[in-house]
């Protein structure tokens, strides 16, 4: 399984975003593209603990047995909902949110997985690092592939 914490998928995962256009349409789901950079970099600073909302009571309930969807080597459903604090509906300036995506990437990287260890998802709960290299890089291929790269 890929991690954000390995050098090459991190730069795979660079080099896809920087094929991403300002008018680059989703395959599925709502978000523009624009919306969609800021939604990858919200959900990393849930992973890195800058952001922080309640545990849903149904995450309480079944989240940690359904969190390997989020490592596992499935791929994520299409149109699976998301944590409110992660869900992006303002507009945003599509160069703004692609520089501050790419280089919270590197900063993942940079920092290693110290940066994610121990961090409470929202739904799924405690996850180790390791978790949410697999997870983070999961979630950035399914979003990258929504819209074609």
């Amino acid at each position: 399984m890929n991690t954000i914490f390995d050098l090459s998928h991190a730069k795979g995962i660079l080099m896809r975003i920087d094929q991403l256009a300002q008018d680059s349409q989703p395959q599925w789901g709502r978000m523009d593209v624009a919306q969609m950079l800021a939604h990858c970099t919200s959900f990393h600073d849930v992973a890195t603990g800058k952001s922080h909302s309640s545990r849903s009571w149904l995450g309480m309930f079944i989240g940690k047995f359904v969190k390997p969807i989020l490592y596992n080597d499935k791929p994520i459903p299409r149109n699976m909902s998301t944590i409110p604090t992660i869900m992006i509906v303002d507009k945003r300036e599509f160069e703004v949110e692609k520089e501050k995506l790419k280089e919270n990437i590197m900063t993942l990287q940079r920092n290693g997985p110290k940066t994610c260890a121990n961090q409470r998802h929202p739904f799924f709960g405690v996850l180790t690092s390791e978790e949410w290299g697999k997870g983070i890089y999961k979630h950035l291929d399914h979003h990258l592939k929504q819209f074609g790269v």
